[in-house]
């Protein structure tokens, strides 16, 4: 469905924990880390080959995103994972201006710096816990605003306080977002009114 509609393709690997839908903290070492993203996105980039498409881009998913943002060494391995994957044509997701971010740069990856238009930010710009009211933006002229304040002007305004510098490259809206549909609608609306072009990252995001 994703390749007849020229969507492109990416996995989301996560931690073996599936009852808490990988959202729970686990003790891991980098090397299982770097051990369950190849294992992960290795399956899903064969499944995508066979189909005749390729694999865009890897996103670690739900805590081990934000683990990787306190660990240098969790963050290290995605990287690793990523060149060992994919090398220079595989993308990597990371937490815009983030050190995860900077840490995979300083590595030779081919990065991409997300922001997040459901999701309420700290001031430190990482994501405000799950747990916290507040951490969901659910509706959508919100979640729409956000985006477009992240992609045209570099801002974004934390749970807690005044604006603060982001650079975003691209938006993440969460499938299990109460209402996620409307909120994908309002975002890629404003963001096109506002002047931006919703494309594959492979199209134009340059190469580390």
């Amino acid at each position: 469905l994703a390749l007849k509609h020229g969507v492109a393709i990416g996995s989301h690997p996560g931690l073996p924990d599936l009852m808490g839908f990988g959202r729970r903290v686990m003790d891991v070492t980098p090397q299982e880390v770097k051990d369950y993203l190849c294992y992960q996105t290795g399956a899903l980039r064969e499944f995508v080959r066979a189909a005749g498409g390729t694999l865009q881009h890897m996103k670690p998913h739900g805590i081990l995103y934000n683990m990787m943002e306190k660990d240098e060494g969790l963050a290290v391995a995605a990287g690793e994972a990523v060149l060992e994957s994919g090398g220079q044509e595989l993308i990597l997701m990371a937490l815009a201006s983030g050190k995860y971010d900077a840490a995979c740069r300083k590595r030779g990856v081919r990065v991409a710096s997300e922001g997040f238009a459901d999701r309420a930010y700290n001031v430190d710009c990482t994501l405000v816990s799950r747990k916290i009211a507040g951490s969901l933006i659910t509706d959508p002229a919100q979640a729409a605003a956000q985006a477009v304040k992240m992609a045209v002007a570099g801002k974004v305004r934390p749970i807690d306080g005044v604006e603060i510098d982001i650079a975003v490259q691209t938006i993440c809206c969460h499938g299990d977002t109460p209402g996620a549909q409307k909120i994908v609608r309002a975002v890629r609306e404003a963001l096109e009114k506002a002047g931006c072009q919703v494309k594959p990252l492979r199209d134009w995001l340059p190469k580390a």
